[in-house]
């Protein structure tokens, strides 16, 4: 799957699943934007990849504040009036009883996980709209699906982002803009190697195979939406679980 000649903006570029995107459309030809809060570790990502030859940049965006989404969104365009693909990728949680979220709590999860992929997008959506077929592709989870004990808030945020992905798709088709979601199950992520023992191996045993996701297997699911090879699909939700939700 090639994608020489595209601009890619893809947030939390930095680490887990959103560091691996960054390094799998770069290594198929694309430019690529990694926009994350995180800029040291991003610019670690920027000299990983032009050390492989590629091209890698590196913005700044608070994903829980409207104002630095608008501000990156503007630079990003000043930079590259087309963009030809955006992958909201940027993920928060803890895992705590819905009973005892506090409120402001709730508040960032919601507003990383949805908020701030809604305000990107939109902002985004001119350059999108210039490059004449561009793709859309959003990293929810199986929280957001099935449901995930001691992450509601977050399974809440992510199952908007799967609405949204069906809603936008029909709003932007007339634009030849697909849009298409990724939902992963338990991946080797820094946020998953924050989670209890117990909680690990519950999943473990959970999962058919027996094993988590490696990032760079959901990073393929979301090249191939970002592809020319899905230029006929939009509006869908691809389970990446290890068939951890057959059932979902």
């Amino acid at each position: 799957m090639k994608l020489e000649g595209k601009v890619a903006l893809i947030t939390g570029g930095s680490s887990g699943i959103g560091k691996a995107t960054v390094l799998a459309f770069a290594r198929a030809g694309a430019r690529v934007i990694g926009a994350d809060i995180d800029m040291e570790r991003g610019a670690a990502v920027a000299r990983e990849a032009q050390a492989e030859g590629l091209a890698v940049e590196v913005v700044a965006i608070d994903l829980s504040s409207s104002d630095s989404i608008r501000k990156c969104a503007a630079e990003v365009l000043a930079r590259y009036p087309r963009l030809d693909i955006l992958v909201n990728a940027a993920g928060y949680s803890a895992v705590e009883a819905f009973a005892s979220n506090k409120p402001g709590y709730i508040d960032q999860v919601v507003a990383i996980n949805l908020g701030g992929t809604l305000h990107l997008t939109q902002a985004l959506l001119p350059g999108l709209i210039a490059s004449g077929k561009g793709k859309i592709v959003n990293v929810a989870s199986d929280a957001g699906r099935v449901g995930s004990s001691g992450e509601t808030a977050y399974a809440a945020a992510k199952g908007g982002v799967i609405a949204f992905t069906k809603s936008l798709a029909r709003e932007v088709a007339r634009h030849s803009i697909c849009v298409n979601c990724v939902c992963p199950g338990p991946t080797d992520t820094p946020m998953l190697r924050s989670r209890p023992e117990k909680m690990l191996d519950a999943f473990l045993k959970a999962i058919p195979f027996k094993r988590f996701a490696e990032p760079r297997e959901i990073a393929d699911a979301i090249l191939f939406f970002a592809s020319p090879r899905s230029d006929y699909i939009t509006a869908q939700v691809l389970s990446v679980s290890g068939g951890l939700t057959f059932a979902g």
